[in-house]
């Protein structure tokens, strides 16, 4: 079946998901969608795969934000604790189910590499600066944070970048920090690759099994609503995602980066991954301001009512100062 054929099949959304509604019932009743307060569901059909964006479209904003989830999220988490409010500010928001996370439907003739969700992020910023030309920002939760980055350096038509961290895979500390143990900081590159070049690199496994996702969120309740969701942390992803996720060259190393200003929103009590693990990457970059902050209280996936506040006000400020003239 062709890949057209294909996509003219099936949608899929999040209308009858509950996974989703169960992980809202941990957040402050502020950040609940409602019957009025909802975003709009779209499918943007990118290479046969039909990528699903929960969107509040807005033709009257100053300014429009694509966001994009981490690799234990989908782009419906992301919505209810940023996205919205962001909408409710004024602002247009896109939030992104990345190829095999969330609703998204994929082509079944395709395996998902890292590269490819960096090409349909700058791919869709392309998309929207083609309906109009208002300034796009980046907002990035957990591995989206260094997406946003990695986006930017290939579209270079951004005007802002927002990330929850800085994680450049390459790095030992990074590798060794960020997953479940020593086996796999240590073993998990050359057997993913070994597992690719043996043509295993359709191969899934869930993340959870690498990576220190039991530091997910700090609320052991949510969790395991989280662990239970199979779009979200009880996600499997192919052995080529993990390997080139992990060895992922960036199109402008650090030390060049010129596209825009970043802003790092850290939580102040993730587990999983410390703001001393973003700290080298983001000391590289010196040719654009870079900010710092700290969500007071939260979780690596945020939940906390002050860590949500801090992280509002921090995106505010730094939109509203990126867009002053």
């Amino acid at each position: 079946m062709s890949s057209t054929k294909w996509r003219n099949l099936i949608m899929t959304t999040y209308k009858n998901q509950q996974a989703w509604r169960d992980v809202q019932n941990f957040l402050p009743k502020k950040y609940h969608f409602t019957n009025s307060y909802h975003p709009t569901e779209e499918s943007w059909n990118w290479k046969g795969n039909g990528v699903h964006l929960d969107t509040f479209r807005n033709p009257k904003a100053k300014a429009k934000i694509i966001l994009f989830h981490g690799v234990g999220t989908n782009g419906r988490q992301i919505s209810m604790i940023i996205g919205g409010p962001l909408a409710l500010d004024g602002y247009e928001t896109i939030t992104v189910d990345m190829p095999t996370y969330g609703v998204t439907d994929v082509n079944p003739n395709s395996i998902i590499s890292y590269d490819d969700w960096i090409q349909c992020g700058s791919d869709l910023i392309d998309a929207e600066l083609a309906k109009d030309d208002r300034p796009i920002f980046l907002y990035g939760l957990s591995a989206g944070g260094m997406e946003t980055y990695h986006v930017a350096a290939r579209n270079k038509k951004v005007k802002g970048i927002i990330g929850m961290t800085f994680l450049d895979q390459r790095s030992k500390d990074v590798q060794m920090t960020t997953t479940n143990n020593w086996f796999w900081g240590t073993f998990g590159i050359p057997m993913t690759k070994m597992a690719t070049n043996m043509g295993l690199s359709g191969f899934k496994m869930k993340m959870s099994i690498p990576s220190k996702m039991s530091a997910l969120v700090n609320d052991p309740d949510c969790l395991k609503v989280l662990f239970k969701d199979k779009t979200s942390a009880g996600n499997k992803v192919s052995m080529k995602f993990m390997n080139t996720y992990m060895t992922y060259t960036p199109d402008i190393e650090p030390e060049n980066f010129d596209v825009c200003p970043v802003l790092l929103t850290q939580p102040e009590d993730d587990r999983w991954t410390p703001q001393w693990l973003s700290d080298p990457f983001l000391d590289k970059i010196t040719k654009v301001p870079v900010t710092r902050t700290v969500l007071r209280n939260g979780s690596h996936y945020p939940i906390e009512a002050t860590a949500l506040d801090d992280l509002h006000k921090y995106i505010l400020g730094f939109l509203k100062d990126n867009l002053k003239g």
